[in-house]
């Protein structure tokens, strides 16, 4: 297993180093160049969007908490606590740059999203993602299939394996290390159970689940991380130099050469916001809203929220309790800070939070492959083979090593970066065509409302149907709801 996992990293590293890194970089700095920064300048209309409200199907914030619930996982406990320990705590200023120029490229593959989506067979859903661009726009079903493959093996299954373990490392933490056989296979049992509930009710449900624990998720760990700061506020200049000049090699300490810095903070970084990745439009296309761009910046925003605020607060959390570096450290080194900060009930709570936010997660990327898999086939026999499948990774997950479910989730979501960059590189052209039909609008004082008519030449787009004769229809959000399931094409 050692042997598997040796090779697993090395491939990883030149993976990232010399391929992905430099493509994620270039990518999200010319989204940034040709859209002027849409995902700095157009933070006020990100807040604007959540107040819509559809006549049936899922709001703008409804899958903005679906894609949360996948974002807001281990990433921001675990993996944080893996990128400082592994890169040192320059590696937190890479998850900042991360986020910041990776907002650019979640607005373009999140639009996208939205103007290639397809109807659900429920009347108000729908389902979308980079497969649907990829064959509807680009024209190439089976770039599609891969990337429907990719994602599947990487969130369905894979990603559901990570947050299963990392419940189990927690669970063994806060209950001070368990040597019995049998308590690993009980959890994930009982994890595997409790997500069939959950996913055997359809994407309404979702919503209304992450709905629930997402809020209350965020607030309890954000108030102990926030009560942790101000027991530290002395220090927090003294942190924030640390990852400062940790980043560019200037403190340098064991395992915080710049070099490593770069390579955890960006891996880490998107292993927690999905920028680029091709995940969070999976959600974005579930959405009812009356222009794609509506979507687009409300996932940006989750991006910020994410990396700025949750991963943030996990780093100070940390590096308040000096952290040993250079060894692989999860979510037991965030448990661990927070014991030595606030006492031992502060890890059992903990524990909880991470249980919240972990299987929140799964249900997140059960959805993610449910899309995908409907997106290949149609077949009934296919999806139960999926969902047994997923619940099957539940249970493997809590029995399984921790470096190595790691290190193969960074070589799946590698690949899955690569796959859906090479689409939306040429797509945002798109994007930005209607980025700038969502701007003149607004400037004309209007509720931006989209309709494919209004840029010609689009191809591939099944929903958002023409005005018609009714001139004025384009500009009334109650009865031209881009994707309203009220005509079959």
């Amino acid at each position: 297993m050692s042997t598997l996992n040796t090779w697993i990293v090395d491939i990883n590293d030149v993976f990232w180093t010399y391929l992905l890194i430099p493509l994620v970089a270039v990518a999200g700095l010319w989204f940034t160049f040709r859209s002027r920064a849409v995902q700095l300048r157009m933070v006020p209309d990100m807040f604007r969007v959540f107040k819509d409200k559809p006549a049936d199907g899922v709001s703008p914030f409804g899958a903005f908490t679906i894609s949360a619930a996948a974002r807001i996982g281990t990433g921001n406990i675990a993996g944080v606590a893996t990128a400082i320990t592994m890169g040192g705590p320059g590696a937190v200023f890479w998850m900042w740059m991360m986020a910041l120029v990776g907002g650019a490229s979640a607005f373009v593959e999140s639009t996208l999203a939205q103007l290639y989506k397809s109807r659900g067979k429920e009347p108000g859903t729908y389902r979308g993602g980079p497969a649907y661009y990829m064959e509807r726009a680009l024209g190439k079903r089976w770039l599609g299939v891969l990337f429907a493959v990719l994602i599947t093996l990487t969130f369905g299954f894979v990603l559901t394996a990570v947050q299963s373990n990392t419940i189990t490392v927690a669970v063994e933490g806060s209950m001070g290390g368990t040597d019995s056989g049998w308590f690993a296979p009980v959890l994930g049992i009982v994890l595997a159970v409790l997500l069939a509930l959950a996913v055997f009710f359809g994407v309404k449900r979702l919503t209304a689940v992450t709905k629930v624990l997402i809020p209350v998720m965020a607030g309890v760990y954000l108030l102990l991380g926030l009560v942790v700061v101000l027991f530290n506020i002395t220090a927090i200049p003294g942190m924030i130099a640390d990852i400062v000049g940790g980043a560019f090699g200037f403190r340098e300490v064991a395992g915080g050469a710049v070099g490593t810095a770069i390579l955890q903070g960006v891996r880490r970084g998107m292993f927690s916001n999905e920028a680029g990745m091709g995940s969070a439009p999976n959600a974005a296309a579930s959405a009812e809203t009356t222009h794609p761009v509506k979507q687009g910046l409300v996932q940006t925003l989750g991006v910020y929220f994410d990396t700025l605020v949750v991963c943030s607060m996990t780093a100070f959390i940390i590096l308040s309790a000096n952290p040993t570096l250079g060894e692989r450290g999860g979510a037991d080194v965030t448990q661990s800070a927070l014991s030595v900060a606030l006492g031992d009930w502060a890890g059992h709570i903990l524990t909880l939070v991470v249980f919240m936010v972990a299987f929140s997660s799964m249900i997140g990327n059960y959805y993610y492959g449910e899309s995908n898999i409907r997106f290949i086939t149609g077949s009934a026999s296919a999806m139960t083979g999926y969902r047994a499948v997923v619940l099957a990774c539940a249970v493997l997950g809590a029995m399984g090593s921790v470096s190595v479910v790691w290190s193969l989730a960074d070589i799946t979501m590698g690949a899955m970066v690569l796959v859906n960059l090479i689409a939306i590189l040429p797509l945002s052209v798109i994007a930005f065509r209607l980025m700038d039909d969502y701007t003149a609008q607004r400037r004309a004082g209007l509720d931006p409302v989209f309709t494919r008519d209004r840029i010609p030449g689009l191809k591939g787009v099944e929903c958002w149907e023409p005005a018609g004769a009714d001139a004025d229809r384009a500009q009334q959000p109650t009865t031209a709801h881009g994707g309203r399931a009220d005509t079959d094409l």
